[in-house]
């Protein structure tokens, strides 16, 4: 087992493992314990009663965060002609077609996200084993095929958020930098959860909402008082 530094130690010694903490309290204890030198990320993750194995239950989605990720996005769009230049002109940092396959291929895979044209779909399916397992494969389900690619550079540009249930039952995202402040990262969990319960699936039945923990990237976890997802 892994000894454990002074600093974790010192951070586990400020939370009450056994308390789910209000939403203020528990950003300012994440905040507390994220040490590391660089700016952390602020991750959430929320256990949900649902059964992902049946097809019915599977819970994802995107949301535009109101105060964006606190990073620079680089964004990729499959497009041609007309397309090609809505996006450049939207700020997309990447735009092509087989000339951007034949790169990925090749092992390239400088960006965050990519967005595609319906047209685009049969050449980028070339590099759908490469993108899939990465979560870098465009999908209309999160609005990442689409003709309005101006419109979805920009969204991504600010920060939308992805996200979708694991195997496991649980939602995993990044709200956030720790530099944004717990007033904007306070504003982009509501969002986020209140996507979480627009989510739920019609078949879920029981409780829905099992936990939430919330953490930095280095940090401890810190639960969350469930009445936070509905505030």
């Amino acid at each position: 087992m892994a000894k454990l530094s002074k600093k974790m130690k010192a951070s586990l010694g400020k939370i009450d493992r056994n308390q789910r903490y209000n939403l203020e309290d528990a950003l300012n204890l994440v905040a507390e314990t994220a040490t590391a030198k660089f700016d952390e990320s602020v991750e959430v993750a929320v256990n949900l009663g649902v059964d992902p194995k049946q097809s019915d239950q599977q819970v994802r989605g995107a949301i535009g965060l109101p105060n964006g990720l606190g990073k620079n996005v680089r964004v990729l769009v499959f497009a041609k002609g007309p397309k090609e230049q809505e996006a450049k002109d939207a700020g997309a940092d990447f735009v092509g077609s087989d000339d951007i396959v034949e790169k990925i291929q090749g092992g390239w895979l400088d960006f965050d996200k990519a967005l595609a044209t319906p047209d685009m779909m049969v050449t980028v399916a070339k590099v759908a084993k490469i993108l899939g397992p990465r979560g870098l494969m465009p999908n209309p389900k999160v609005g990442t095929v689409t003709m309005n690619v101006g419109a979805a550079v920009e969204a991504e540009k600010k920060g939308k958020l992805d996200f979708r249930v694991d195997k496991n039952g649980i939602v995993h995202a990044i709200i956030g930098k720790k530099s944004m402040g717990t007033d904007k990262l306070k504003d982009n969990y509501k969002a986020f959860m209140g996507a979480i319960l627009k989510a739920k699936p019609s078949s879920s039945k029981g409780v829905y909402l099992r936990g939430i923990t919330m953490s930095s990237t280095m940090g401890p976890g810190v639960k969350v008082d469930l009445s936070s997802a509905e505030a």
